[in-house]
């Protein structure tokens, strides 16, 4: 597409300007009575006239994601996040799908960006645990999971996370702590921690 269709969110002409807006009206609406394939056509339509828009980027992004097609919503995530280099969420979005294609090292980079603007932005905590675990650095996948049980404490993923990565380390222990913690308001996923560990709350299998 060439460069001159760019328009620059400052100063658009005010024409093109109302005619986003209505396009972004009429997109959102179509998304709220489930015409998600319409809503596509709309925010490609927008991308038509301003190729940086970020809503029109972020929204393709996550059709696309909910479909499972993640190098597509990659490259939608990647240039909305141009777009926007200093919001922690454009971030996270980039390095969520770079964990689902198995990309942990460039996953681990986009969270600790994410985390570098909004240092309580628990899901990138979750997010850089996962990563690092599929590092097998365990230790650091341990403290970002901790701190994610922290802004999160009644969350069970990151616990659960925690439990695991206790195995992986060989701290038994530390693992039967985590889940009698969650047995307390998750016993669900206790049970299976257990199931999948061999450990009992009661002391080891």
């Amino acid at each position: 597409m060439s460069v001159n269709t760019h328009i620059s969110p400052a100063s658009p002409n005010p024409a093109i300007r109302n005619r986003c807006l209505w396009l972004k009206f009429k997109a959102k609406t179509l998304l709220v009575v489930g015409l998600r394939a319409q809503a596509h056509d709309v925010f490609q339509e927008i991308l038509a006239i301003n190729p940086a828009d970020p809503l029109a980027l972020n929204s393709l992004g996550y059709q696309e994601l909910s479909d499972q097609r993640f190098i597509q919503a990659l490259g939608y995530f990647e240039r909305a996040l141009v777009q926007t280099p200093h919001n922690a969420n454009a971030h996270f979005n980039v390095g969520f799908v770079c964990e689902e294609l198995g990309r942990s090292q460039q996953a681990e980079l986009t969270f600790k960006a994410a985390l570098q603007i909004d240092e309580k932005l628990d899901r990138a905590w979750y997010g850089l645990g996962l990563a690092l675990v599929r590092q097998q650095r365990f230790e650091e996948a341990l403290a970002a999971f901790k701190r994610n049980t922290e802004l999160q404490s009644m969350s069970p993923f990151a616990w659960y996370q925690m439990a695991r990565v206790h195995m992986e380390l060989g701290q038994p222990e530390e693992a039967l702590a985590v889940m009698r913690h969650l047995k307390g308001f998750e016993p669900k996923v206790a049970a299976q921690l257990e199931r999948e560990t061999g450990l009992k709350l009661g002391g080891p299998a």
